[in-house]
């Protein structure tokens, strides 16, 4: 489920990425400079393309740190209890090469 999730926000990354680029090439390539209503639609569009940008920055900050806390919360435990986090790891590489044998 983990990769599927990670393969997602990959595809998700990339298409936004490139929804980005298409966005900043209209932007810069069309509209005529003298009309008004072009003028308000690019300063609106590279608004809100700065906003999204601004989120997905936030977001990816906000995932980072978490997994962050949840690796250092694993490290102290294996280093409070290390014959736990052995039986963990046995038990997980039982269950991994069961799993890859099939």
């Amino acid at each position: 489920m983990a990769r599927t999730e990670e393969a997602h926000e990959t595809r998700l990354d990339d298409d936004l990425a490139l929804l980005t680029e298409t966005l900043e090439e209209v932007l810069k390539a069309s509209g005529d400079p003298a009309d008004q209503k072009y003028v308000e639609l690019k300063a609106k569009a590279e608004q809100a393309l700065h906003e999204v940008k601004s989120r997905v920055s936030r977001a990816s900050d906000t995932y980072y740190y978490r997994a962050r806390q949840a690796v250092n919360r694993a490290d102290d435990y294996v280093h409070e209890k290390p014959w736990h986090g052995i039986g963990v790891g046995a038990t997980v590489g039982l269950v991994l090469g069961l799993l890859l044998r099939r």
